[in-house]
């Protein structure tokens, strides 16, 4: 009887740990002021971007956009081949790369350098004005300046590699990158438009997946940064190939999960909490926990039945029961399924909480 096959195990374990970090990480950048994992906000004298919170009424309409676009991918592939859309995908993602991996290295080096070395740095402000209307405003610190180059490199790599498969680690350097910056700043307004979200896309998952091969074809020809990969080998050898997770399937729950944090930071504000300090995440930790026993049962099933799984099938039930079952033993389903995320910025809360003393 052979022993466990360690490559491949390996692979799965690699291919968990990208993917919860990666969704660890963006949820905390899509707290207000990108507050960092200990509660402190990273540089409270820069404004927070405006994001257009997605309602119940965009949920329902993410599992027919996203057909929509998967089918015409696959049309395109399927009659005039892969080349030029590999071609033309690639060039589009290298050039969003670049602005992915500014973000997700500017909050790295933030959270690397600590509130109070950040803010030591020098700031350099771009304002763009037409007559007293301002129509472009850009505050950087000196690192970020510096950091601009550097996030030059992985979309040079990627566009230039004359390989049969784009490199292996600029692929996932991208990709974490493009799922740091959508999940700070793809936001849900409530728990309802989660699980609307998740309900959806649960089913687009199962129909694309077990009811037709287009997903599965489209994931493994086109060849663009908008996947986690690992190796099936210790050794990090391709020759075996890679196990693989679609960016859809951090994302979507990594936004459900996000939200989760945000309400646990809505609730430390309410009760005076002292942010400096970590604040309580019972949401948040039961939801990535429920993450990340959806992706071991995903995988778990996948290597069994050796077929594709749609990843979704597994979390998006996850998820939803987390705050479920969160809510209902916390006595707070009532509260938090009507709480609403509006523009909660350290500025408003300030002002909020002005008002209450």
């Amino acid at each position: 009887m052979s022993g466990p096959d360690w490559g491949l195990l390996s692979s799965y374990a690699g291919l968990l740990t990208l993917a919860c970090g990666s969704v660890y990480a963006g949820s905390f950048g899509s707290l207000p002021n990108a507050k960092l994992a200990d509660g402190s906000p990273a540089d409270e004298d820069d404004e927070e971007e405006i994001v257009e919170r997605v309602s119940s009424e965009d949920a329902w309409l993410f599992p027919v956009l996203g057909s929509a676009a998967l089918f015409g991918l696959y049309t395109v592939i399927r009659y005039f081949g892969r080349e030029w859309i590999n071609w033309f995908l690639g060039c589009y993602f290298s050039l969003t790369g670049v602005m992915s991996v500014w973000k997700t290295s500017v909050s790295l080096a933030r959270l690397l350098l600590g509130p109070t070395r950040w803010k030591q740095y020098d700031k350099t402000s771009i304002v763009i004005k037409k007559g007293s209307t301002s129509l472009f405003s850009l505050s950087l610190r000196t690192p970020s300046l510096l950091l601009f180059p550097l996030a030059m490199v992985p979309s040079a790599i990627y566009s230039f590699s004359k390989a049969a498969h784009k490199p292996v680690l600029i692929t996932d350097i991208l990709s974490l990158s493009f799922s740091h910056a959508a999940l700070s700043l793809m936001k849900i307004d409530s728990f309802q438009t989660g699980v609307v979200l998740l309900l959806g896309l649960f089913f687009y998952d199962i129909w694309w997946v077990f009811g037709t091969k287009v997903m599965v074809e489209v994931a493994t020809t086109l060849d663009v940064p908008i996947k986690l990969l690992w190796p099936k080998s210790l050794t990090f050898s391709d020759a075996r190939g890679f196990t693989m997770l679609g960016l859809g399937d951090v994302v979507v729950p990594g936004t459900f999960i996000a939200f989760a944090l945000r309400f646990d930071y809505h609730r430390a504000l309410q009760s005076k909490a002292n942010l400096q300090r970590s604040f309580a995440k019972p949401y948040f930790y039961s939801a990535l926990t429920a993450y990340f026993l959806g992706l071991v049962t995903t995988v778990s099933v996948l290597h069994v039945f050796e077929t594709a799984q749609p990843a979704l099938l597994y979390l998006s039930p996850a998820c939803i029961a987390s705050f479920f079952l969160t809510a209902f033993i916390r006595g707070e389903f009532r509260e938090a399924w009507k709480w609403s995320d509006n523009l909660h910025s350290p500025k408003v809360a300030a002002a909020e909480e002005k008002k209450t003393n």
